[in-house]
């Protein structure tokens, strides 16, 4: 239950941080996507803060280009 809750409280935290954007571009919503995914993911693979955190970087990294990489077709 105790890490539900710190993933809730990081998923929380991710998309007040992006909505503070007037008009987030691709890339700016693949990298919250990404690390919010990878927090999800890391936590249930690894069961520990080190992996969620580390599922969340790695997601961020992901989201991030692959949101770019739909600007740059725009």
């Amino acid at each position: 239950m105790h890490n539900i809750m710190r993933l809730f409280t990081f998923c929380m935290l991710t998309l007040g941080l992006v909505a503070c954007a007037s008009t987030p571009n691709n890339e700016e919503v693949g990298t919250a996507v990404g690390a919010v995914g990878g927090g999800v993911v890391g936590n249930a693979l690894g069961d520990s803060t080190a992996a969620t955190v580390g599922g969340a970087a790695v997601g961020a990294l992901v989201g991030n280009r692959v949101g770019a990489n739909m600007d740059e077709d725009q």
